[in-house]
């Protein structure tokens, strides 16, 4: 969006005077080594802003990397941004780099700084002003060699009056300060965006190129834009994926409150005279009446996804799950006099939820698209609520923390979370797709044969399905792991032109490996055939499972219907996922036409299978205790009538 990479010729030179004022700060900052704090509202291109500095300085050469502070848990944040030694702590069974060990010699973004912790807040404080860490369970100091960018939508001053954030901290990150202004604010560079991202998703997703009516881009300069770039940006993508036209209509736009070409006054002193108006004739709990009716709002918008709800309010997902509380929306976590957790589907016989991680490829992405569960359930007083997860690791650390009740993941994610006390329980199964699992690369990358991984750079997300087939790849080729740099990142597609400068190679797994398959500028090196099973399986909560094994077997049931649908209708399966995933149609007909469907019972043979997984992460000491899988394993109290 700034012409931030010198080989991206197409990238859209803005020329709004606000645009060109900052323009003219980043070119200033960007040949220094200056620590930068960037401050914008969500959506206005923080993260480009800040590769834009990397790309533009004598850093070029060296990686990017950035984390998203608010992301961090509070547990694994120190030893993720600051690295760990072997047995730092329960599950550190090997020395790991942080994210500044990572970023040696190049650039590390700490996006949402406002969201770190006080303790955190200290330790980097040291960092910034010693330029070195301690890894975590050790007293060495490492010197570190990265130009830190800091970048935050929240006022940091008044966090510092809240007592909420570090006033030495702010001062030693406000040196150089580059404020963004939102897209309402730059309203001349909206047709040069959208033409960039009308071209850019055409050519991604195989589509004839798009223009803009007049009227739709008379739309687009009015709306008022409170998602910023990103928002424009997705509402673009969403236009080229479902209009079959060439010319856009502001109505394929989809733009909240268009309505007959033009649109519903949506301005602050709007807002204002209703709610003095609310407050002069029913002030009644108009607090509470206001706070509930932005997240139902906002829950609505995102289709119950609390974690799209947070962002979209601009909370965070804690304070959210408080705030539902306060209003009575959900029941809240209470303990036994033994201390044991009571979930919210389990009180007084009231009624019960079932809450789901899904990630939003396969048979929980169609159940949760078709919304046949929620009709299953309604006549029995269940209620379904929905989280999406990137990937197994992220969903099972929810499952552990109570935050869900169900999920799928592959083979390895749930032997990391025995091994990790854990109460995850094996439901069912799907039949093994080595296809879906793969190792790429860049098309033109010397990498031409697994020998050529050694010295090399691999991503991966810790814990998951591509962990197992790595360490295959590897001992095929003779390498030992320690010969090749483990990058735990989690799974990312489309890449940018930084990913390619930070690592040399990605384990990816579907959809996102077949859309990479259709990429010309990528390659996949190796798959799963012939060195791994890659099943999935469906797992839940021991203790939500003894409660409600009535529950889990008809969504088990449920599962099974589904995966019938996907396999007769695999076509519009496709386009039920394609929208949400925003992906290529083909890619993701081609991604579903790898497996079987077909949820099973747990059999012997898949339980054995999972086992000698387990015993080879144990004896290469990638976990540091054995696990007995069997152990896991649910038994209902009535027959599943699912074939094993």
């Amino acid at each position: 969006m700034l012409n931030t990479y010198a080989n991206h010729t197409d990238s859209p030179r803005l020329v709004d005077p606000a645009s060109l004022a900052f323009q003219s700060l980043l070119d200033k900052f960007a040949p220094t080594d200056a620590t930068v704090l960037i401050v914008g509202e969500t959506g206005t291109g923080k993260e480009v802003v800040a590769r834009y500095l990397h790309h533009h300085s004598a850093r070029r050469h060296g990686p990017f990397l950035a984390v998203n502070c608010g992301a961090l848990t509070e547990s694994l944040a120190e030893a993720e941004l600051f690295g760990h030694e072997k047995g730092a702590f329960t599950g550190a069974t090997q020395a790991h780099p942080g994210w500044f060990e990572s970023a040696q010699g190049g650039t590390l973004l700490l996006d949402e700084i406002g969201e770190l912790s006080p303790p955190l807040q200290v330790k980097l404080l040291r960092v910034l002003q010693e330029r070195e860490i301690n890894r975590v369970g050790s007293r060495k100091a490492i010197k570190v060699d990265v130009r830190v960018i800091a970048a935050t939508h929240v006022d940091l001053a008044q966090a510092i009056r809240e007592r909420r954030f570090r006033e030495d901290l702010f001062y030693r990150l406000n040196i150089a300060v580059v404020p963004l202004p939102p897209l309402r604010q730059r309203r001349d560079d909206i047709p040069l965006l959208a033409q960039h991202f009308l071209t850019l998703y055409a050519r991604r997703l195989g589509r004839p190129a798009r223009r803009l009516s007049p009227d739709a881009l008379e739309a687009l300069h009015e709306y008022s834009w409170p998602g910023n770039i990103r928002e424009l940006e997705n509402t673009l993508h969403n236009a080229v994926l479902l209009s079959r036209d060439e010319t856009l209509t502001p109505a394929q736009l989809r733009l909240a409150g268009y309505s007959e070409h033009r649109f519903i006054s949506s301005s602050d002193s709007t807002l204002d005279s209703f709610l003095r108006q609310q407050l002069s004739s029913e002030p009644h709990q108009l607090f509470d009446r206001v706070v509930a009716s932005l997240i139902n709002n906002a829950l609505e918008l995102t289709d119950q996804n609390q974690t799209q709800a947070a962002a979209l309010l601009g909370i965070s997902r804690h304070t959210l799950r408080t705030q539902l509380a306060h209003q009575g929306m959900i029941k809240g976590r209470r303990k036994t006099t033994s201390g044991a957790t009571v979930t919210p589907a389990s009180v007084d016989g009231q009624e019960r939820e079932l809450r789901i991680g899904y990630q939003k490829f396969g048979n929980l992405g169609v159940l949760k698209a078709r919304q046949s569960l929620e009709q299953c359930f309604s006549q029995q007083g269940v209620s379904v609520l929905w989280s999406e997860y990137p990937a197994g690791p992220q969903l099972l650390h929810a499952l552990q923390n109570n935050e869900i009740d169900f999920g799928t993941t592959g083979e390895v994610p749930p032997i990391f979370a025995q091994v990790g006390g854990n109460a995850v329980t094996y439901i069912a199964w799907e039949p093994p797709a080595p296809n879906s699992v793969g190792l790429v690369v860049p098309y033109d990358s010397d990498i031409q044969t697994l020998a050529d991984l050694r010295g090399k750079r691999i991503s991966i997300n810790k814990g998951s399905n591509v962990h197992w087939l790595l360490l295959q790849l590897l001992e095929e080729a003779g390498i030992a792991l320690d010969e090749v740099k483990v990058v735990y990142a989690p799974p990312k597609y489309p890449l940018t032109a930084s990913d390619y400068l930070a690592v040399d190679a990605w384990m990816m797994w579907d959809p996102l490996l077949s859309a990479a398959e259709s990429n010309a500028e990528l390659r996949v090196l190796a798959n799963g055939e012939g060195r791994v099973r890659n099943h999935q399986f469906y797992l839940s909560r021991r203790d939500y499972v003894l409660q409600h094994d009535d529950v889990v077997q008809q969504l088990v049931e449920s599962l099974q219907q589904t995966g019938l649908f996907i396999d007769s209708h695999r076509e519009e399966a496709a386009g039920l996922l394609a929208e949400e995933l925003g992906l290529e149609l083909a890619s993701v007909e081609r991604a579903l036409s790898r497996r079987s469907h077909r949820t099973r019972a747990m059999a012997f043979e898949v339980i054995k299978e999972q086992q000698i997984i387990a015993d080879r992460f144990y004896a290469l000491g990638l976990i540091n205790k054995p696990v007995r899988v069997r152990d896991a394993v649910w038994q209902f109290s009535t027959s599943l009538t699912l074939t094993a």
